[in-house]
């Protein structure tokens, strides 16, 4: 084995660290909501499928987070896989104090109450199973109870601190 110059000094993990490594990866952007006293939803790139029998998803929601207190408590969430064309919807969601729900989002209320997002690819409203501790997040683990796939367009995906769209 002949050694690299990258290799001869590594970094000491930090949060800095860690925030520069999954710079340089990209991720699927999807939103996710949940229904309180009054709708609440962030942008996340965290969203994992966990397993098809039974059909489990999750992601990471940071417990500072302004959507957090309802989703501490939801029994629903819904699960939203953005197209390219959504950069602007991605960027509300992530934004803090953004009005998430205002006029420019189209949504309505879908299966368990939940908000559910229009012009997205795909959609799950999703049964809370478990909230995992990890640092200062939670890893919400949600089972699949509906959806729909039949979404137009090519995914959203976030790399480099910006939305993207996929190249060929």
């Amino acid at each position: 084995m002949t050694a690299s110059p990258e290799l001869d000094a590594p970094c000491q993990a930090s949060p800095e660290l860690l925030r520069s490594v999954f710079r340089q990866h990209a991720a699927g952007v999807a939103v996710i909501t949940a229904a309180g006293d009054r709708p609440v939803g962030f942008t996340a790139t965290s969203l994992n499928s966990v397993a098809a029998e039974p059909p489990l998803i999750s992601f990471g929601v940071g417990t500072s987070s302004s959507s957090w207190p309802v989703l501490a408590e939801a029994e629903h969430v819904g699960v939203h896989i953005l197209g390219e064309h959504q950069q602007e919807l991605a960027a509300t969601f992530a934004r803090s104090g953004a009005d998430r729900f205002g006029p420019s989002t189209y949504w309505r209320s879908g299966p368990e109450g939940v908000p559910v997002l229009g012009g997205v690819l795909a959609w799950l409203v999703c049964r809370v199973v478990a909230r995992v501790p990890a640092g200062d997040h939670r890893i919400v683990i949600a089972q699949a109870v509906a959806g729909d796939p039949a979404g137009v367009g090519r995914p959203l995906l976030y790399h480099q601190g910006r939305f993207n769209a996929l190249r060929d």
